[in-house]
């Protein structure tokens, strides 16, 4: 009978460890979007980012406004994420807490750098062709060994890299088009661990990558020299990752995940007001998270169910065009959560509020350097994960993060 019940016991404990794995592999899949292709957008809150064409960097959001540019244009940029992610009023009930513990962290956020660059290249009056290197997805979160209930934090590293070769051209005065491939290439590492009380088993342990081709499409209408609009969407392929995967303490070599990446369409205005310094400009997202339904795995087949809402911001802005040496900008963004029922410890996510400043120092008539910073406010979140009878955390996830970018860029 004892031998039965140890039996039975260690099969309880084996799915715990199955099913923590499968929940640990969303927050592959989950990500996180980043508005990161330049410094510029960045001051601004990314108001009006399809159609400023204040430097190359638009070919990222809209290709069909390099037909803007009559000169060759580059723009090298850098941009920095610090997120400040903490959990409260949390309680850890599992193998080695059967009366429940304390889970409250402090700060499981991490620091992520993305560069950036754009090349614009006019051929003549009618086409332009471009090439760009930047980042729309990575975060990363951390959970050291202090926390209760590792198996639901740990680490996660995700990152993106997205290779852009883009053309315009220009219709009439008023019309251009543009298009481009997008090649993306994803990595992430997770690490989860269960502590069962007598050893600590390795719930998740993976390190993947793999590359997938994308597309995008763009329009601008300029209804005068102050005033166009912009338009663009871009197509997110299903990315395949690839890499050793150890779940349960088994190790498959060359496991294949499929993760499908979210859709993204704009629509920008910008708005110079005639003779005067003063612009406005705004711009509405849509983003196509319900693309993070499920996580597939070649080994596994349906591993998690995400259930993730497709969502949208809305960004306002302005700039003030001081002198011929100082451009300062400002803006507003309010950023739609893309999590609905399904929430995670390790990967909180909520409605959040962007606050952006930035300026444009001219070093000459063809050179200057961007600065922008905002700062993102997030909103407290309930969350409750759990194994039916097994394993359970509830608390208040809160994410906070800010963003700083430098950019150089030079006509030639």
């Amino acid at each position: 009978m004892r031998t039965r019940m140890q039996g039975l016991h260690l099969f309880k404990k084996s799915l715990l460890v199955s099913a923590l794995s499968l929940s640990a592999m969303q927050v592959n899949a989950a990500g996180f979007q980043l508005n990161s292709q330049s410094a510029t957008g960045l001051g601004r809150a990314f108001a009006g980012d399809a159609v400023i064409a204040d430097n190359a960097s638009v070919m990222a959001r809209n290709a069909a406004a390099m037909a803007l540019f009559d000169k060759t244009s580059l723009s090298l940029g850098v941009n920095f994420l610090k997120t400040d992610i903490s959990v409260s009023d949390s309680i850890y009930t599992g193998p080695t807490a059967p009366n429940g513990t304390s889970a409250n962290y402090d700060d499981a956020g991490g620091v992520s750098v993305s560069p950036n660059l754009h090349v614009i290249f006019p051929i003549n009056d009618a086409f332009a062709v471009g090439v760009n290197l930047y980042s729309n997805f990575g975060t990363r979160t951390d959970f050291d060994d202090s926390f209760s209930g590792s198996e639901f934090g740990g680490l996660t590293d995700v990152k993106s890299l997205n290779l852009g070769l883009a053309a315009s051209y220009r219709i009439n005065q008023q019309w251009s088009l543009g298009g481009g491939v997008d090649i993306i290439y994803g990595t992430g590492e997770l690490k989860r661990t269960l502590d069962i009380g007598v050893a600590d088993f390795t719930a998740l342990d993976a390190d993947v990558d793999g590359f997938a081709v994308g597309f995008n499409l763009g329009a601008v209408f300029e209804l005068n020299e102050n005033n166009r609009f912009g338009l663009s969407y871009h197509y997110s392929p299903e990315l395949e990752v690839k890499g050793d995967v150890t779940h349960n303490n088994v190790t498959t070599k060359n496991d294949s995940l499929f993760l499908g990446l979210p859709d993204m369409a704009e629509f920008s205005g910008y708005h110079r007001i005639t003779d005067t310094q003063y612009a406005i400009h705004y711009s509405v997202q849509w983003i196509g998270w319900s693309s993070f339904d499920t996580l597939e795995s070649k080994t596994t087949g349906t591993v998690n169910t995400y259930e993730w809402k497709d969502a949208m911001h809305f960004s306002i802005g302005g700039t003030y065009y001081l002198n011929e040496t100082w451009t300062l900008r400002t803006g507003y963004m309010y950023d739609i959560s893309a999590q609905d029922e399904v929430t995670s410890i390790s990967v909180p996510d909520s409605d959040r509020q962007w606050i952006s400043a930035g300026f444009t120092y001219n070093l000459s008539e063809d050179s200057n350097i961007d600065v922008g910073v905002t700062y993102l406010l997030g909103d407290d979140v309930s969350v409750e994960e759990q194994v039916d009878g097994v394993s359970e955390i509830t608390g208040t996830t809160h994410a906070n993060a800010l963003l700083a970018a430098v950019q150089f860029s030079h006509q030639f």
